[in-house]
């Protein structure tokens, strides 16, 4: 099996469609749920995920409209309407206060669900998050404002489009296989409609962001903010800001890393969010 293989095999039908999740770890282990954000898929983390799920039960999920999730005209996508989904995932898994991981829109989603709908976690780690505005490349508002124009491109331009706009989201160069596992979801009649459908619903999801951003310092659960530092989606500075605002945040800032963090330093990542995990008043490791 290829070490990027990837699957969800679990399905459930949310009010917005249907959604594919995994659940990787030991029954009984500490939950912990891992959201992706646009326009990706839980395929990012599938390093992390399987580093983690030794010691947690780890849940992945794409959420509607994304990877290999259903994906059809007039579905909510907006980040209000992942949101209520991914309250009803946690109440389907049973998971009354789980540790959360979010990256890019899922951050938005995740501090959303937490202060906008009132879902408790144990802690929560946001990464290279969509929180403070100005977010969204000029690319994806471009795109967005012309969404039905983008989405009658032939099959060929529309598919070198995403590549080079995904692509960009790495600093080091994502591998060709990466890129191509990336992009597949947006392939496709479906999938070239519904990547244009996600952009132009990003442009009234501002207003979900600046909704929050007075109540950042509101946050009471353990918060760190993990960042690459060549990110030119969102740049580090909204994580410093964002980190500032929050009580009691940690920001681990990782050079080398656009973006996708996940790709460009994805050991860096990871040993930064096992730090997070590590239990209160456990030993940290050993210095070097």
């Amino acid at each position: 099996m290829a070490a990027d293989h990837w699957e969800l095999p679990n399905t459930y039908r949310s009010a917005s469609g249907q959604v594919r999740w995994n659940r990787l770890g030991p029954a009984g282990a500490p939950p912990v749920v891992l959201l992706h954000g646009t326009p990706f898929s839980s395929y990012v983390w599938r390093d992390v995920a399987r580093a983690i799920a030794s010691r947690h039960r780890v849940y992945v999920w794409d959420m509607p409209g994304y990877g290999a999730s259903e994906k059809f005209e007039g579905q909510d996508v907006s980040l209000a309407g992942e949101a209520g989904v991914f309250a009803e995932l946690l109440d389907r898994w049973e998971l009354t206060e789980p540790i959360v991981i979010s990256h890019d829109s899922g951050g938005a989603i995740a501090l959303g669900a937490h202060l906008l709908d009132g879902v408790r976690y144990r802690s929560l780690a946001l990464v290279d998050a969509v929180s403070l505005a100005p977010w969204g490349s000029d690319f994806s508002a471009l795109v967005g404002e012309h969404a039905d124009v983008f989405a009658r491109l032939p099959a060929a331009a529309h598919e070198a489009l995403l590549r080079e706009y995904v692509g960009s989201a790495s600093s080091q160069g994502l591998r060709p296989a990466t890129l191509e596992d990336l992009v597949a979801p947006w392939t496709g009649s479906d999938g070239q409609a519904a990547f244009y459908r996600q952009l132009a619903v990003r442009l009234g999801d501002r207003s979900y962001t600046d909704a929050m951003r007075d109540r950042y310092a509101t946050i009471d659960v353990p918060v760190t903010v993990c960042w690459g530092e060549d990110d030119t989606w969102v740049p580090v500075e909204r994580g410093r800001e964002l980190a500032a605002l929050i009580p009691g945040a940690r920001l681990h800032v990782i050079p080398g890393a656009g973006h996708l963090v996940h790709e460009d330093r994805p050991a860096e990542l990871t040993a930064a969010l096992l730090e997070f995990l590590r239990p209160v008043g456990s030993p940290s490791p050993p210095s070097a």
